[in-house]
């Protein structure tokens, strides 16, 4: 079963079950999925293109609580987080530190990178082999405190 069927099995069990909070981060992804694949002019997405699609609208839901936290909009808050909570279910899942740490030596090792200068190569590599199981940017700091800047 492919994530979109799956999206959409979910999304239709939320229906019957009556469960208002599901349903609308789960019609928020099928929409998104289904606009990129229009976008693309093809029937099916890559895994990673999914995945990526995902992880903004999470990042989306995070931001937009920040920003009603910072307004005392605290109920908007909390549905924001709800929602990017219920669309989380769908990325795999997230890398512990200790596993993140050793896949990025191991990287690091790889790709020979001994200093601030190679931190570009690290990260393309990190980017592909750590897609949607760490944030960007929490691999970001990591490579640059392994590089030792």
């Amino acid at each position: 079963m492919t994530l979109f069927e799956r999206i959409s099995e979910d999304l239709k069990s939320a229906m019957l079950a009556r469960q208002k909070e599901r349903l609308e981060p789960l019609r928020a992804i099928k929409t998104a999925l289904l606009m990129a694949r229009s976008e693309t002019g093809s029937h099916e997405l890559t895994g990673d293109q999914e995945i990526r699609i995902i992880q903004k609208l999470v990042k989306q839901r995070k931001e937009s609580a920040d920003i009603f936290r910072s307004q005392n909009r605290i109920d908007l808050c909390e549905k924001e987080l709800q929602e990017a909570r219920i669309i989380e279910e769908y990325l795999p899942k997230q890398l512990g530190e200790q596993e993140l740490l050793h896949l990025l030596q191991e990287i690091i090792r790889r790709v020979g990178a001994t200093s601030v200068k190679d931190m570009g190569r690290v990260m393309a590599v990190a980017g592909k082999e750590l897609a949607g199981r760490a944030d960007t940017r929490l691999v970001a700091e990591k490579v640059k405190a392994l590089l030792g800047i």
